[in-house]
């Protein structure tokens, strides 16, 4: 399983929200490349980006930085917040970008979701951010009718191969991860899970693990030295 640990960025600092609430907002560092280079150094392949700006304004704000972030290691980095064109698949991708996550454009927009996994394939994810099993959009500030899961299957059917499934009512809280809902999303063939929001054991990340799930997303729990990045690492790939 791939660990992911997170940035996310706020007026240019790595932040943490708590339960996706832009006024609960926890600082954890003014050097987020620093950061990006730090988890590299400690054993990280992969990382997990999102432009909290960006997704409330709906447009990329944070450019330089994730620029800066793709080209200071050889991590595969996955960037979301606020990308609702092709305009921005293109800007990402062509700095160094693996994959972008394309979120409220999902739902709002979903034949530029088709057009972009066509023209991309696997380079696009999309996220599925879910408040009490109904979809978030617009920086999780407006949640809408529309089932979790079965959205998750529909994006299948679209052409998405990866989701990352967030669980904003535990995220930020250390307060466990929604083991429940990825264990009925693990039983979507076809479909790569990345689980984010609560985690906080390495129980959970090996049982996330033993269900197939393919990525987990970690970051207050390595902020705030609950867990350990290289434990989380060692675990995950048994």
């Amino acid at each position: 399983m791939k660990i992911f640990p997170a940035i996310d960025l706020m007026d240019g600092r790595a932040v943490r929200l708590t339960q996706g609430d832009y006024g609960r907002v926890e600082v954890f560092g003014d050097d987020p490349v620093a950061m990006a280079e730090e988890f590299y150094e400690r054993g990280s392949r992969w990382l997990h980006v999102v432009d909290l700006d960006g997704a409330k304004k709906g447009k990329p704000s944070n450019f330089e930085i994730i620029k800066d972030i793709t080209s200071s290691t050889d991590m595969f980095v996955e960037v979301g917040g606020g990308i609702r064109s092709m305009k921005s698949i293109d800007k990402y991708l062509s700095v160094g970008a693996s994959r972008v996550i394309i979120g409220t454009a999902a739902i709002k927009d979903p034949e530029f979701l088709r057009i972009a996994v066509t023209w991309y394939g696997d380079a696009v994810a999309a996220g599925v951010d879910a408040r009490n099993g109904k979809v978030a959009v617009n920086g999780w500030l407006t949640v809408t009718d529309i089932d979790s899961v079965e959205f998750c299957n529909r994006l299948l059917d679209m052409g998405i191969g990866t989701v990352i499934y967030t669980d904003i009512e535990r995220d930020g809280l250390l307060s466990g991860a929604n083991l429940d809902v990825y264990g009925v999303l693990s039983r979507i063939e076809g479909l790569d899970i990345i689980a984010s929001g609560g985690i906080s054991s390495l129980e959970e990340i090996r049982r996330l693990r033993d269900l197939g799930i393919s990525g987990a997303i970690v970051g207050k729990a390595i902020y705030t030295g609950l867990l350990e990045l290289e434990k989380i690492l060692e675990v995950a790939e048994c």
